[in-house]
């Protein structure tokens, strides 16, 4: 008699007294049904089973049937085993979910503020790169790179006053060593998806801020004394010009990483300067790392305040309700 399938009862026959009762032998053991060997669960081809059935053999005794495919508790490698490949499928999903937030946080939703504001959302990457392309350009003539060092060239045995006033300027005094083209597309990247995510008054504060730090860590590097703690500097290093844009392009990049959860961009970003630091250790490569990790400092005190100010709202919605 089957308990979930009622057409498959049959009626009982009656069979004389020296006859072995179905599905047993004279032995004890259990006799094959329906041509099936001793032991052998019921299997249901007409579909529509999930799990293990139950199949009543005689009253008291009780058989499992399983749909075929259809895995039971403890088969295979025994129970609760993981699959083969769950671990590297949860792992892979991990990855693609992480890439798919950070392509839409730094790329698709720029992209979406710059369609909606116009090109007026990108003044900052505008007027950055314009100041860098005119100090570049007066710069290589005697006198202009006389007023150029006048106005935005940051040393460290500058007066202090005299080094903050110059730090503004110097985000648009480009280092005379390097390109400046490739300097001007990540300066223009820089600021441009920073003024779109975060908007301008946050970008230039950033910026100016990440500057800073490393014209202010200079200045204490060399105040530690030479080789003191492997952080100190000579004095001879007061005579060299401070990094320019290239600190406030790489705080820029490292402040967008944190708040808008990207990690490769953080691990280009900060990867690049130690790799940058080791093959050169310079003061720019010093200055670089101080500026990645004040902007890093930066990125989680704005998520810190982000989360205690959703709870914030949270606590006066419950209690206003």
């Amino acid at each position: 008699m089957s308990i979930l399938r009622p057409d498959l009862e049959r009626p009982r026959e009656r069979r004389p007294a020296d006859e072995p009762r179905a599905g047993r032998t004279q032995g004890g053991g259990v006799r094959p049904r329906d041509g099936r060997p001793g032991g052998e669960p019921r299997t249901e081809r007409a579909g529509g089973w999930t799990g293990v059935v139950r199949d009543r053999v005689r009253p008291g005794v009780v058989r499992d049937r399983v749909r075929p495919g259809v895995a039971t508790p403890g088969a295979g490698a025994g129970a609760g085993a993981v699959p083969r490949g769950g671990a590297f499928s949860r792992a892979l999903a991990f990855v693609g979910r992480t890439l798919r937030r950070e392509w839409y946080g730094i790329v698709v939703d720029p992209l979406r503020q710059l369609r909606r504001r116009g090109p007026a959302a990108l003044l900052l990457a505008f007027v950055a790169c314009a100041g860098v392309i005119f100090f570049h350009a007066i710069a290589q003539h005697r006198t202009g790179a006389i007023a150029v060092r006048v106005l935005g060239g940051v040393q460290g045995d500058l007066p202090l006053w005299l080094a903050l006033l110059r730090t503004p300027v110097s985000l648009y005094v480009p280092a005379l060593d390097l390109p400046v083209w490739a300097g001007i597309t990540q300066l223009f990247l820089a600021f441009a998806l920073a003024e779109l995510a975060l908007g301008r008054r946050r970008t230039l504060l950033i910026a100016y801020a990440s500057t800073l730090a490393g014209t202010l860590s200079a200045r204490v590097m060399m105040a530690m004394g030479p080789g003191r703690w492997g952080l100190g500097l000579p004095p001879e290093i007061g005579q060299v010009l401070d990094t320019g844009p290239s600190a406030a392009v790489v705080g820029l990049f490292t402040y967008l990483s944190v708040v808008r959860r990207a990690p490769v961009v953080f691990t280009l970003t900060g990867g690049s300067m130690v790799l940058e630091s080791i093959a050169k250790p310079n003061l720019a490569g010093r200055e670089h790392l101080i500026a990645v990790a004040a902007a890093l400092v930066l990125g989680l005190l704005h998520e810190r305040g982000r989360r205690r100010r959703r709870a914030a709202a949270g606590t006066r919605d419950t209690a206003s309700a």
